[in-house]
C-alpha cells in the first residue's frame, strides 16, 4: 500500500514538474488551463467559430471548450468571456440554420444521384 501511494505520489510529481520551468533555482508552474482558455476565446471571436470548430482546431473535447469559455475564463477575464459568450451565443441561434442548410444539400445530392442512376439503366 505505501509502495502504490509513493508511486503515485512520484508520478504526480513528475506529471507537476514537467509542466514548469526553472528559473532562479525556482520551479514556476504555468497555468496551461488558463492560458488554453484565453487561447480559445481569442480563436472564437477572431474566427466567429463554433465550439465544435474550436474544439477541433485545439485537440480537446467540445465539453472543455464549454467549461473554459463559461466558466474558467469568467474568473481570469470577464471581458473577454462575454465577447466570446456573444459568439457562441449567435451561434447557438443560428445552428437550426445551418443544419435546414446541411440536411438541404445532402437531400439535394441524393436526388442528383438518383437522378443520375436512373438515366444509366
Amino acid at each position: 500500500m505505501v509502495f502504490k501511494i509513493h508511486v503515485l505520489i512520484k508520478s504526480l510529481l513528475v506529471i507537476y514538474i514537467s509542466r514548469a520551468t526553472f528559473e532562479g533555482g525556482l520551479f514556476i508552474v504555468k497555468n496551461h488551463i488558463e492560458e488554453r482558455a484565453i487561447e480559445l476565446a481569442e480563436y472564437i471571436i477572431d474566427k466567429k467559430t463554433t465550439v465544435r470548430a474550436a474544439a477541433k482546431e485545439f485537440g480537446i473535447s467540445k465539453s472543455t471548450v464549454h467549461k473554459d469559455i463559461t466558466e474558467r475564463l469568467e474568473k481570469i477575464n470577464s471581458k473577454l468571456a462575454s465577447q466570446a459568450r456573444i459568439v457562441l451565443e449567435e451561434n447557438k441561434a443560428e445552428r437550426h440554420i445551418r443544419g435546414g442548410q446541411a440536411t438541404k444539400l445532402k437531400y439535394s445530392i441524393l436526388g442528383k444521384v438518383a437522378a443520375a442512376a436512373k438515366n444509366t439503366f
